[in-house]
């Protein structure tokens, strides 16, 4: 049992997760995170699709991350990075999402849009299957140099936007806000999902250890 509500939370989290991305990019003019900007920047200039970029990027970041340290790279990784993808391009060519207007409603489409992503982050990082390719990358990236996560955060982050923002991808004031939105929604969303998985995981064990009785 316990398995099963940790993949419907790694599933519903990965949808809601690409949900939230497609929003943000409906209103990309208001600017959207680094590693979207990459990803939009990467279309822009290449074709193919945001979310086949979005893959490649993350099966780059596996690579790397196997190379560096492959504690952090589970099957979970590998789903995260094909699901999130195939999702994003899924809501995208569904074409269901609000079309952008240069009013204030913008502003309430990209809020939900980081809430969202807040959300659905905490939920599938909790059902513990695998870190994301991107958080994995910078783990292991941390540990290989002995450096602050946040530190490596801030710099890795710092590099993508670069080279999205050369490759023309779109970049405004909130590029610069959404980690301090989306992060407490994340943190707030993962803590309380993964006290429930573990009062869920400790109820089945007393269960069995009464049945072994």
């Amino acid at each position: 049992m316990v398995a099963a509500v940790r993949v419907a939370f790694f599933v519903v989290g990965l949808i809601s997760f690409s949900f939230g991305i497609s929003v943000a990019i409906h209103v990309q003019h208001l600017g959207i995170h680094p590693w979207d900007v990459l990803n939009v920047g990467l279309y822009e200039k290449f074709g193919l699709s945001i979310g086949t970029w979005n893959i490649i990027c993350g099966l780059t970041l596996i690579v790397i991350s196997w190379i560096l340290d492959k504690s952090y790279i589970k099957l979970g990784t590998f789903l995260n990075a094909f699901m999130v993808g195939m999702f994003v391009d899924l809501f995208l060519w569904l074409d269901l999402l609000p079309k952008a207007t240069p009013t204030w409603i913008d502003v309430m489409f990209m809020l939900t849009g980081i809430i969202i992503m807040g959300i659905g982050g905490g939920m599938y990082n909790a059902a513990r299957l695998g870190s994301g390719p991107r958080d994995g990358f910078m783990l292991s990236m941390a540990d290989r140099f002995h450096a602050p996560i946040g530190r490596v955060r801030i710099i890795t982050e710092s590099l993508v936007l670069l080279l999205g923002l050369v490759l023309g991808g779109p970049v405004f004031i909130f590029t610069f806000i959404f980690t301090f939105v989306q992060s407490p929604i994340f943190q707030f969303t993962f803590l309380k999902i993964d006290r429930y998985i573990k009062h869920l995981d400790t109820r089945h064990t007393q269960n069995l250890q009464s049945r072994a009785k």
